[in-house]
């Protein structure tokens, strides 16, 4: 019973990181349509605006043009989210970090998606009043979920309760 669990949990994991992304991308798609080549759409004069940008790097656009970089370290970011997500009981303290990593997969695979599809992620929130770094739906999850997860770790998650992160290893299987 407890492997039908956990395959529903990573079924339900899978779906909603799908669902993030096709957000991502809706998002990513109207303002390709809708601000590409033109002035900014001020929701809030002086302090927020919609800001078409193609950005070919990172955050502050840090490592412009490594766009094999990006998707390798998605990839392994990925990986490493699965392991620790098949990993992760069931029991309730852990569901807040199966969100998070669902969050952060979902941003991670939407920027992904852009840099394979464009050769750069298209970003267009811009928060003018504190000159803000333009970014997208993507970086809200990646955001949000690496700062939840953060403190999860930090203030929630006592020492025993990260026992499942472990490798052990059956010396009695190990043949020489």
């Amino acid at each position: 019973m407890n492997k039908k669990k956990k395959t529903i949990q990573i079924l339900i994991n899978f779906i909603v990181i799908i669902l993030g992304v096709v957000i991502d991308q809706l998002a990513k798609g109207m303002a390709i349509k809708y601000l590409k080549g033109k002035s900014d759409f001020i929701l809030i004069k002086d302090v927020f605006v919609l800001h078409y940008l193609e950005n070919k790097g990172a955050a502050f656009g840090m490592l412009q043009n490594q766009k094999m970089f990006f998707v390798f370290s998605a990839v392994v970011i990925l990986a490493l989210f699965a392991f620790v997500m098949f990993r992760l009981p069931l029991e309730k303290k852990y569901r807040y970090t199966h969100i998070c990593l669902v969050l952060i997969s979902a941003g991670a695979v939407g920027n992904m998606i852009d840099r394979l599809r464009y050769n750069y992620v298209v970003d267009f929130f811009y928060f003018k009043l504190i000159n803000f770094p333009v970014f997208n739906v993507a970086d809200i999850y990646v955001t949000i979920g690496t700062a939840f997860l953060i403190i999860l770790y930090l203030f929630y998650y006592k020492e025993e309760d990260l026992q499942f992160l472990k490798f052990r290893i059956d010396n009695s299987k190990l043949k020489y």
